[in-house]
Formats: C-alpha cells, structure tokens, sequence
C-alpha cells in the first residue's frame, strides 16, 4: 500500500519521527480526502492504530477490506454514538494511537471547517494526552492524477499537550471552547491558505492546553 501511494503522491514524512514510539495517544488531524487515512495508516507503521471512520464506508469494498485490516471504528455521524466512543476508549486503554478529525467530514478543498467537540470528552475521559498532525497537498491528487503528475503531499507534526479542565463541568460550551484551541493548533501547522474558519491565529487561545513540552523542562 505505501508503494503504491508513492507512485501518486510525493510525501514530505520527515517530521512524522516526532511521534512518540510508545504509549497511547490520539491524533487530532485535519481531513483532506479519502488519502489522509492510507498516508496516516502507512506511514505511522509500525505503531498500531484506529480511527473513527463512517459507518457508509464499510459499504464501499475496497475501503471495507482496508478498513478491516486496519481496524477502523465504525462511526454513526450526527448523532451520540456511545459503541464508537467506547471502542476507542478502549484502543487507547490497549496503548494505541487514535486518529480522531473534529471536523468530521472531509472538506474536499483543505480549508479546516469547525470542529465538533467529542475529542475533548475522548481525552479527559481516557486521560491520554492529543498531538495535532495535519496533511495537505492531497487536495489536488484527483486532478493530477488525470495530468499524470505525483502530488506533493505534506505532513507536518505539532506539540502534544493534555487538557486541563480543572474538574469544571464539561459543558457545550467549554467543550467547544476547548475544541476550537485544539483546532488552532491544528491551524497553526498548515499554510494560510488551508486554515479556513481558523485562519485568524490571532484568536488562538491555549488556556485549557498543557503542553508536554513545557511540562518536561
């Protein structure tokens, strides 16, 4: 499968060696297109990982049988799926990593849409800290893939933190305060032109995020 992506798409993976080798952790990433998953898959191996993916997907055979193989969890958009949230409490309890989109649907051009919030309730529930990656220039591989042209293709790898809630109830609100700090940071790692309904990072806030770093110094 890496093989055969290289043979479209010209993946710039050098910081992907920041990703930690051990222990569970979610991904909060942007979502792209149908390439984000194989490119993520792949070229995280050899760690072992899941991502919520929807439930239409297992109706396409292809995506079924990587899907599978890749242990996909299946996910009911727009609506409280309880079975998806504890699956992936549950790979993380196991020390996998969770590729997890806020966005929730892919935005087809690149430009981030708004996050929604259920990455907040999967980090403080399960304790297990979020590093934003994101990947961009896949947006182009359908039309230059009829030019036959490899894409470039990026990905690009932030500082991980935990978030700190202070025992506050979780409510919409501060879970959607959280999830925008989140996506800021998202936003900060792509090019002005990908960061969409978080372009201003002037509005950025990091008062609900720990970061590990700074922990460790």
């Amino acid at each position: 499968m890496k093989l055969a992506l290289r043979t479209i798409l010209n993946i710039d993976d050098s910081e992907v060696k920041k990703i930690q080798q051990k222990g569970p952790l979610i991904l909060a990433t942007n979502h792209i297109n149908s390439f984000d998953a194989p490119v993520g898959f792949t070229h995280l191996h050899p760690r072992d990982l899941t991502a919520f993916v929807k439930v239409e997907t297992w109706d396409n055979p292809v995506f079924k049988v990587l899907f599978d193989v890749w242990k996909g969890i299946p996910v009911h958009r727009g609506e409280v799926d309880f079975t998806a949230f504890n699956l992936a409490q549950e790979a993380l309890a196991n020390d996998k990593i969770m590729i997890v989109a806020p966005e929730g649907t892919r935005s087809g051009d690149g430009k981030l849409n708004k996050g929604f919030p259920g990455i907040v309730l999967l980090s403080i529930r399960s304790g297990v800290p979020i590093l934003p990656v994101v990947f961009y220039g896949n947006e182009n591989v359908n039309k230059n893939i009829r030019l036959l042209k490899r894409t470039k293709m990026v990905i690009r790898v932030g500082e991980a933190f935990t978030i700190d809630f202070n025992d506050q109830p979780l409510s919409r609100d501060f879970r959607q305060e959280v999830t925008d700090e989140i996506m800021y940071q998202i936003a900060a790692l792509l090019p002005e032109d990908y960061r969409g309904v978080y372009s201003d990072l002037s509005r950025a806030t990091t008062r609900h995020l720990k970061f590990l770093s700074a922990r460790n110094n």
